[in-house]
């Protein structure tokens, strides 16, 4: 047999591996059922899907055409047979009905690794018809669904992806490593209640890239048990800006370290780089360390730069304790912009766990009628000049 016949007959075999390995196997939801009518509820359709998505053994890509589609909750889980993707080019709906509300997600994706969302779509959690339920500054908070929740999500990428009006978080990250997200938007009214844009929990090495976030509650939040979280070029507000924590609100939390934001844009937000801790003393004590905010622009935000272990929201813990949160190595420098206060830079920290080794360098924030403040307490650390306003670290 020459070389030529041996090399035909050898494609035969090889040619079906390369394209099932590198070619993804689609995976239509119209071919499962679905209906882009924005009525019919679609939900058994897309777990069809996503079902023989996962089982598929190799590259596989569960496809939503363009249209509207109604959904209600749903859980895609894992593990899957190789690389997943969920490729979104119409439009989900959640539903406007009460009795569907008070579960914690719309759509969920578990124990999942190297899973690609991406597409140009929109998830439209039609927050309005469920705002008016939020009843947390009443100490009587009902889960309302998060709008896309990823637990225990590996080595995975969520990019070119629209998140309207969430009925509570539009993305929450939990025990995830190794994922990034790029090119995102998210869009929610300012006056919103708790509809953080990205909110991360007990992951490690998450990126965030290339986002532009208004919503009611904070563009980004930063919960216990984090490391290694890069946060770059995201544009906020409104909103409540780029939160840590807030920590010390539970025993024995895990602590955060090495946070990163740079490169960001902060219009018209409450706060623009925060870090709050609840001042429970009878919390175990955590930690906050480790943290960079370099290169960033504040356009009439309200608390630029804070540092606030007093953290109470709606009088619901006992302000008169002191909080158990080391908050320690954070580095504000090349921020500038305008502050609506007086009181551009507030390090409020814990009486009985001062903060150790904070430093402000190239400040420059102007207050209202072009003169600003920074007020300290229980903060040890160092300035560099240029400072505006002047330093109030000792």
């Amino acid at each position: 047999m020459n070389s030529t016949l041996v090399l035909a007959v050898l494609s035969l075999f090889v040619l079906p591996v390369v394209c099932r390995t590198h070619v993804p196997k689609v995976f239509s939801v119209l071919r499962y059922g679905a209906v882009a009518d924005n009525k019919t509820d679609n939900t058994k359709a897309f777990k069809r899907a996503w079902a023989a998505a996962c089982r598929w053994r190799g590259k596989s890509r569960v496809l939503i055409p363009p249209g509207s589609y109604y959904l209600a909750s749903i859980i895609l889980r894992g593990p899957c047979n190789g690389p997943k993707q969920f490729v979104i080019k119409g439009v989900l709906t959640a539903p406007t009905e009460p009795a569907l509300f008070f579960i914690d997600h719309w759509i969920t994706f578990q124990h999942i690794n190297k899973l690609k969302i991406y597409g140009g779509g929109t998830l439209d959690g039609q927050g309005a018809s469920a705002w008016p339920y939020n009843n947390c500054h009443t100490g009587s908070c009902k889960p309302l669904p998060v709008t896309l929740r990823l637990d225990f999500v590996n080595d995975s990428k969520i990019s070119n992806i629209k998140s309207i009006n969430s009925k509570n978080f539009h993305f929450n990250v939990f025990s995830c490593y190794r994922l990034n997200f790029s090119r995102v938007t998210i869009s929610a009214p300012g006056d919103s209640p708790n509809t953080d844009g990205i909110h991360v929990g007990g992951s490690g090495d998450v990126g965030i890239d290339t986002a532009d976030i208004a919503t009611g509650d904070d563009c980004i939040s930063i919960g216990p048990g984090n490391q290694g979280i890069r946060i770059s070029n995201v544009v906020c507000g409104p909103g409540h800006g780029i939160s840590v924590g807030s920590l010390g609100k539970s025993d024995r939390e895990e602590g955060v370290s090495g946070v990163s934001v740079v490169n960001c844009t902060f219009r018209g937000t409450l706060n623009g780089v925060q870090i709050k801790t609840w001042p429970d003393p009878e919390a175990a004590g955590g930690f906050a360390s480790d943290f960079m905010y370099d290169n960033i622009v504040m356009e009439d935000v309200d608390n630029p730069i804070f540092i606030n272990q007093q953290y109470c929201p709606y009088n619901l813990c006992n302000a008169q304790g002191s909080s158990k949160i080391r908050i320690s190595n954070i580095t504000f420098s090349n921020i500038w912009g305008t502050s609506t206060t007086k009181d551009a830079v507030k390090l409020e920290c814990s009486e009985s766990n001062p903060c150790h080794n904070i430093a402000l360098e190239n400040i420059n924030l102007i207050g209202p009628g072009g003169v600003a403040s920074s007020s300290c307490s229980n903060v040890h650390g160092r300035s560099r000049a240029p400072l505006n306003p002047p330093s109030c670290l000792r």
